[in-house]
């Protein structure tokens, strides 16, 4: 279960035994059980279970806490299952008119500790889903626990019960220790390393314009500079920041840093490496068109991404397709290996050079066996359906 680490040694004091009296549900002895685990709690009593005992519906609700359904303790009367406890409390939501100290979940957590501490037993009752526990079940308990709920609906259900009571003993036991704590930080940045990043940040602001009027530099450098100084940032923070300001202050990266361009740009890459070295890398090793046929995946036209997307998700073609891989020297737009079909998209205002270079790469590819399908970019824009209609065409 999720927060469930069972390498973890579990914290496990002595706490008090829960006695459920006539419990009518396997699924709810499970939740409680369930309960008792999160704040561990390990001695569980039954009297007289409805649907007898064990139980599988409490097994499967008991979400791995079958260390303590495995030591349940039946008994056939609360007499008989409360004769060797030394301080009891019963709980409820209801006033029984008996008078008796009447205490919530915290206080009883505290006697609870002092009486286990001097060697007692203490146990806490709970009673049945529908009704609770009767006057002369109330009785046999030294002390009341009742819970600041809403009066109007003050009705909880028996884990509910048992988690509320459980979560004020533990606490209280252990002293309130949280099971993990924030991961210790790097070391806090230098006052060197604040002002070289300082002094950086400043120099990038200049070259912008940033800090204009003239006449309030001087008060927005010191309202940066409390900005980060309440930040109290460690060392790794600074350089985190530092690569921040520089990132921005650089610009978008070039496709050969590894960064995407916009379909504009894409466009003038595909013509670039078409009039340099044919857009096949000329007589270029395998490892040269592989890592063309990267760079022109990383940046797609607009009309490339529309049709790469569509031919992703139209049954047609799922999975039959992909886009700006090697066949030979040849990078064809997108290539069916199993359809034996090539795309190629044609771009507005294309040059000579670049119409050439296709034309040579369709002729290469039908000669070895591949239909070649050209699509204008506006096409593909324009209507989509119809594209892909021509491209699955026979």
């Amino acid at each position: 279960m999720s927060g469930t680490d069972k390498t973890k040694t579990p914290t496990q004091p002595d706490g008090p035994v829960v006695v459920l009296v006539e419990p009518q549900l396997g699924e709810n002895i499970g939740m409680a059980a369930r309960a008792m685990g999160n704040f561990g709690l390990r001695r569980l009593r039954l009297v007289k279970p409805r649907d007898g005992w064990p139980n599988m519906a409490a097994q499967r609700a008991a979400a791995g806490a079958d260390h303590i359904l495995d030591a349940v303790e039946l008994f056939d009367s609360v007499e008989a299952a409360v004769a060797d406890c030394s301080l009891l409390f019963a709980t409820t939501a209801r006033a029984h008119d008996q008078a008796k100290p009447v205490v919530g979940p915290e206080a009883a957590a505290g006697e609870i500790i002092r009486e286990i501490g001097q060697g007692g037993t203490a146990a806490i009752l709970f009673g049945r889903e529908r009704w609770g526990l009767t006057n002369e079940e109330v009785s046999l308990a030294g002390r009341i626990i009742t819970f600041p709920v809403n009066p109007a609906f003050a009705s909880l259900n028996l884990a509910q019960a048992v988690l509320l009571t459980g979560y004020e003993w533990f606490k209280q036991a252990t002293g309130g220790a949280l099971p993990f704590a924030m991961p210790e930080r790097s070391e806090r940045a230098s006052s060197h390393q604040m002002q070289a990043f300082f002094d950086n940040l400043v120099a990038e602001l200049d070259k912008v314009e940033f800090l204009r009027p003239v006449e309030k530099r001087d008060t927005m450098l010191v309202n940066l500079r409390n900005i980060f100084t309440r930040m109290e940032p460690t060392k790794q923070d600074m350089h985190t920041l530092h690569g921040v300001v520089m990132a921005i202050a650089e610009g978008r990266k070039g496709p050969a840093k590894g960064g995407v361009l916009d379909s504009d740009g894409a466009e003038r890459l595909r013509t670039l490496l078409a009039e340099h070295g044919d857009g096949h890398g000329g007589q270029d090793s395998g490892g040269s068109v592989r890592g063309l046929a990267r760079l022109l995946r990383r940046n797609p036209t607009d009309a490339e991404r529309i049709l790469w997307k569509a031919l992703t998700t139209d049954r047609r073609f799922a999975a039959q397709f992909k886009r700006q891989t090697p066949v030979g020297r040849h990078i064809p737009d997108f290539v069916s290996f199993i359809r034996r079909v090539a795309v190629e998209v044609v771009h507005d205002g294309e040059t000579e050079v670049v119409a050439r270079d296709r034309a040579r790469r369709g002729e290469w590819l039908r000669e070895r066996g591949y239909r070649v399908v050209e699509l204008s970019a506006a096409a593909v824009e324009r209507d989509l359906g119809a594209a892909l209609d021509a491209i699955a065409a026979p």
